[in-house]
């Protein structure tokens, strides 16, 4: 009897069905571990590159900043005056709503990204640009953003546009997937490209969505009145600052 049970034990082998899910699942737990090797390595790789352009855009910033001051110091010394380069780029602000809005008017609006009020947007200045702004003028506020309102617009109202959805930008994943092919690979490249309103501002400023902005603390003056007239519409050059800092 205990030779048959013996002869039996000998005789039992594993199941093929077994030794295959054994080795497969061997195979997956390999390509796994090797993917995460790899995304690991290529995560180090980009934050470092990240780093790097990062460290150079705020050298560029501050050599920016301290050749308009030098230039301003010579010309007082030499008693003239120093004419800063025209501004490329503006910050628009929507701050009326949608009562007796002619078509065209809002037709303009929706092609600025100002679909709600108290959405804003970043618009380059061309003539097109320009001849836009005009029709809606009584509509929008509008000026010329600092570096630090377009960085604070960015990192704490910044969503983006994918495949028609609004996804806020936590990593700067979100941003390589959709600007990588245009060396826009995180969020201060995006912010580099939207200061200095460089060759790819177009595919930028798309990739973003339009900022919901709170109404600013302290309200509005005069929403019907032009802001040289002591209102709130029109155009307030570097004034649009303040505003957007009690909005953000």
């Amino acid at each position: 009897m205990s030779q048959k049970k013996a002869q039996i034990q000998v005789e039992q082998k594993v199941p093929e069905s077994v030794v295959k899910k054994t080795q497969r699942d061997s195979k997956l737990r390999d390509l796994v571990v090797k993917r995460r090797a790899d995304r690991l390595g290529l995560n180090k790789t980009r934050r470092a590159l990240l780093e790097k352009n990062a460290q150079a855009y705020e050298a560029e910033y501050k050599a920016t900043e301290k050749s308009l001051i030098d230039n301003i110091r010579k010309a007082k010394t030499e008693n003239g005056f120093y004419v800063p380069a025209e501004a490329k780029l503006m910050l628009v602000i929507r701050i009326r709503g949608i009562n007796t809005l002619n078509p065209q008017v809002r037709q303009t609006l929706r092609l600025l990204k100002l679909r709600q009020l108290h959405n804003a947007a970043f618009v380059r200045i061309n003539k097109a640009t320009i001849e836009m702004i005009r029709k809606v003028e009584p509509y929008i506020t509008y000026g010329y953003p600092s570096r630090t309102v377009i960085k604070n617009l960015i990192y704490k109202r910044g969503y983006a546009k994918v495949n028609g959805q609004r996804i806020p930008l936590t990593n700067n994943t979100i941003i390589d997937e959709s600007l990588g092919k245009f060396n826009i690979h995180g969020i201060e490249d995006l912010i580099h490209e939207i200061t200095t309103v460089g060759p790819h501002f177009k595919e930028a400023n798309r990739f973003l969505w339009a900022f919901k902005l709170r109404g600013p603390r302290g309200g509005f003056i005069a929403k019907r009145r032009s802001f040289i007239n002591q209102g709130d519409w029109g155009n307030r050059e570097d004034l649009i600052n303040d505003l957007a800092k009690r909005m953000i």
